[in-house]
């Protein structure tokens, strides 16, 4: 490993090999000294305003430091913050509970795209999906996830996930043959995505 990711201004990830560097900390001190132009794609899942009050107020205005591309999931009731170029639909594929979610693409295309994937909230719902259900409330598909990446990035290119949770992100964009830096405010979880992505990854070639 040739610590790629020191040139991000990361000295003591919790997690690094040559595809993936997860840090244990809060966004708010790590996402400042990431240089905008090193990032193709944003990927992440932030706590809503309206949900998961046990991280706090979470402030996604840092997102506005990188012009990048950008994909950012919102289900919260409030309006969603930011600019934005197309509003993209998950459709969770249940007939129960919330139905669809809205990604937000930003500084990037203006088509509205469909994604479907099913829910991920217990293990049934994991075993009926082909997946693995890691106890996150929030846990994204591994198949809407790959898509995602595939339809906004490519091969060789860097992405950032500010709030990576179990790691969902960062394991598929180790298979993509993608690198991630993922950043994650709760050790329990980034334990998860570093036991994820040491094991088990299989790059593929698909661009």
């Amino acid at each position: 490993m040739d610590n790629w990711y020191k040139e991000y201004g990361i000295e003591k990830p919790y997690y690094a090999d040559d595809y993936v560097c997860i840090v244990n900390a809060d966004c708010r001190e790590v996402l400042p000294r990431i240089p905008d132009e090193s990032i193709d794609l944003v990927l992440t899942d932030p706590p809503y305003p309206d949900q998961h009050h046990e991280y706090g107020d979470c402030d996604i205005s840092l997102l506005n430091n990188f012009g990048c591309r950008q994909l950012v999931f919102w289900s919260a009731k409030v309006d969603f913050p930011l600019d934005y170029t197309a509003i993209h639909i998950w459709d969770k594929q249940t007939g129960f509970a919330s139905e669809y979610e809205r990604i937000f693409e930003r500084c990037g295309y203006r088509n509205y795209k469909l994604f479907n994937a099913n829910v991920m909230n217990s293990s049934l719902a994991a075993n009926y999906a082909y997946d693995t259900f890691w106890g996150h409330p929030s846990q994204k598909p591994r198949k809407l996830i790959d898509a995602l990446i595939n339809y906004a990035s490519k091969q060789g290119d860097i992405l950032l996930d500010p709030f990576l949770g179990s790691g969902t992100t960062a394991y598929c964009a180790k298979k993509l043959n993608r690198k991630c830096i993922g950043i994650e405010i709760k050790e329990k979880y980034c334990g998860i995505a570093a036991k994820r992505c040491s094991q088990g990854v299989f790059n593929l070639n698909i661009s």
